[in-house]
C-alpha cells in the first residue's frame, strides 16, 4: 500500500516537472510553470520523507530548516545577480550529489560490501565524478560573475594546460576502473577519496580558463552536469523520481548549452578549452581611434524624428537596474508614434534569457523583443539603434577580425542602422577584452554614463518635448 502510494507521488511529481519545463517556455505560462516545479518538488520530499526506510527525521527538518534559511535570502537577490545565483545553485545540487554517493559507498563498505556491484560502483563514481566537479566549477563560475577578487575574470591559461587537464581527468578514470574491480580491497576508501580530490581540482581548472563572455554557456553546461551526477544519483539509490527529474534538467541544459553555443558559432570543446575572453594583445601603434560623443538634448532630438528604434539592451542595462527607465523611454517614444523594438542577442548579459527577464520585469511588451535573427534583416531600415549597455554581441569586428576572440560569432548588425547612440559607462573593453568597433563608426555616437542616468535624462528631454510624431 505504502509502496503504491509512494510510486503515485513520484509520477505525478514527475508529470508536474515535465509540465513546468513546457509552460517555462513562454512568458504568458511561465508563472505557472515555477508553481508546478514548487509542487512537484513539494510533492516528492514528501513521498521520499514518508518512505519505511526513513528514520532519522530530525535530521530530515534540520536540513529544511537549513534550506529555509540559506534559500530565502538568495531568493532576494537583484537581478544583476541571478547569473552566479543560478550558479551558486548548481553547486549546491552538485555537492547534494557527491555528498549522498561519498555517503553511500561509505556506508555500504561497512556493510560489507555485497550492494557495491558493478553497475552501482560505475553510477557512484560517474554521481561523485559529476556531483564534485560541478561544486566547484559552479563556485567558480559564480565568482567571476561576482567579480570576486580572489577569482580571476579573465581567463587563466599556461603551457599545456589542456593536456594535463585530460590527464587528471584521465586518472580519475584509471582509478575509477581500479575502484570499480575491487570495491572492498583495504586499499578502496582511500582511491575513493583520492577521486573526490581530484574532481573537486578538475572542477576548479575547468572554468579558471574560461572568460566572462562564455559564462551563459558554461552556467548551461553546468546545469546539464548537475542534472546528470542526479541521475547517477537515482540510479545508487534506486529511485525513479531522481532519474526522471535529473534527465529533464541535464537534457535542457545540453539542449541550452547547444543554443548558447550556435549562437556563437562555436563548439562545446572551444568554449570549454578554448580560453575565450582573453585578452589580447593592444593594437600596434598608428592612428588612434577616437569615439564621437553626443549629448542627451542631440540624441532625444534624433530620437523623435525616427519612426523606428530598436533598442539593444545588454549587461550594462543589468548592472545600471535601468530597465525600468528604459519602460519609460519606450512609452515616451510610442507616444509619438514611433516603432520600438528590442534586439535579443541569445548571449547578451551573464545567463540564457537574461535580457528578457529584465525586460518583463519592467513589463515591456514581449511580442516587442525580437530575436537577433528575425531583428537583423530589418537593420538597415532602423533609424536609431540603441545600445544599452551590449558591447561584444554588436561588435562589427565578429564579421572582419580573423584574429579576434569574437570572430565568426553572429551579432546583433547595430553598424547597419542609420544612427547608433551608445550608452556605455566608460571607454574599457568588453568580457572579450576587445575594442569595440561599432563605437568608432561613422554613424555612431557615444553617450558615456551610468544607463539608468542617461535614459532618464532622455525620458525627460522627450516629456519635455511637444508635439506629436
Amino acid at each position: 500500500m505504502i509502496y503504491g502510494i509512494s510510486q503515485l507521488g513520484y509520477l505525478v511529481a514527475s508529470a508536474l516537472f515535465i509540465f513546468a519545463l513546457h509552460w517555462m517556455n513562454t512568458p504568458a505560462t511561465a508563472r505557472k510553470g515555477v508553481y508546478a516545479g514548487v509542487a512537484g518538488t513539494m510533492i516528492a520530499v514528501v513521498v521520499t520523507w514518508a518512505e519505511p526506510a526513513v528514520i532519522h527525521h530530525a535530521w530530515i527538518v534540520v536540513a529544511i530548516a537549513a534550506g529555509f534559511v540559506v534559500g530565502v535570502p538568495l531568493s532576494k537577490v537583484p537581478l544583476t545577480a541571478v547569473p552566479q545565483r543560478t550558479a551558486l545553485s548548481h553547486a549546491f545540487g552538485g555537492a547534494a550529489a557527491g555528498l549522498v554517493g561519498t555517503a553511500e559507498y561509505y556506508l555500504r563498505l561497512s556493510e560489507g560490501g555485497e550492494y557495491l556491484t558493478p553497475f552501482r560502483m560505475i553510477a557512484l563514481i560517474a554521481e561523485i565524478i559529476l556531483g564534485y566537479l560541478t561544486l566547484t566549477g559552479s563556485l567558480m563560475a559564480a565568482g567571476k560573475l561576482q567579480e570576486v577578487k580572489w577569482v580571476p575574470q579573465r581567463p587563466v591559461t599556461y603551457p599545456l594546460q589542456n593536456i594535463s587537464n585530460l590527464a587528471l581527468f584521465g586518472l580519475a578514470l584509471a582509478l575509477a576502473g581500479a575502484i570499480t574491480r575491487s570495491p572492498t580491497a583495504a586499499w578502496a576508501p582511500f582511491v575513493f577519496g583520492g577521486i573526490i580530490a581530484l574532481a573537486l581540482l578538475f572542477g576548479v581548472l575547468l572554468i579558471i580558463p574560461i572568460g566572462g563572455a562564455d559564462m551563459p554557456t558554461v552556467i548551461a553546461i553546468l546545469n546539464s552536469y548537475a542534472g546528470l551526477s542526479a541521475v547517477a544519483m537515482g540510479f545508487v539509490l534506486d529511485n525513479k523520481l531522481l532519474i526522471t527529474a535529473g534527465a529533464l534538467d541535464g537534457s535542457s541544459g545540453l539542449i541550452l548549452a547547444i543554443i548558447m553555443c550556435n549562437a556563437m558559432n562555436r563548439s562545446f570543446t572551444n568554449v570549454l578549452f578554448g580560453a575565450f575572453g582573453q585578452v589580447k594583445a593592444s593594437r600596434a601603434a598608428g592612428e588612434e581611434k577616437v569615439y564621437k560623443s553626443e549629448t542627451v538634448e542631440g540624441a532625444a532630438q534624433v530620437l523623435e524624428q525616427a519612426n523606428l528604434v530598436v533598442i539593444v539592451p545588454g549587461y550594462g542595462m543589468a548592472v545600471a537596474q535601468a530597465q525600468h527607465k528604459v519602460r519609460e523611454l519606450y512609452d515616451q517614444l510610442k507616444k509619438r508614434g514611433i516603432t520600438v523594438k528590442f534586439a535579443i542577442h541569445p548571449v547578451a548579459g551573464r545567463m540564457p534569457g537574461h535580457m528578457n527577464v529584465l525586460l518583463a520585469e519592467a513589463d515591456i511588451p514581449y511580442t516587442d523583443l525580437v530575436e537577433m535573427d528575425e531583428i537583423n534583416p530589418d537593420m538597415p531600415q532602423v533609424d536609431v539603434a540603441l545600445v544599452v549597455g551590449a558591447n561584444d554581441v554588436v561588435n562589427p569586428a565578429a564579421r572582419t577580425e580573423k584574429a579576434s576572440p569574437i570572430y565568426g560569432m553572429p551579432i546583433i548588425d547595430a553598424d547597419k542602422a542609420r544612427s547608433v547612440f551608445a550608452i556605455k559607462r566608460s571607454k574599457n573593453p568588453g568580457f572579450a577584452g576587445i575594442d569595440n568597433e561599432l563605437y568608432f563608426g561613422d554613424r555612431t555616437w557615444m553617450l558615456f554614463g551610468d544607463a539608468k542616468n542617461v535614459i532618464g535624462e532622455l525620458v525627460k528631454q522627450l516629456a519635455g518635448g511637444s508635439g506629436m510624431h
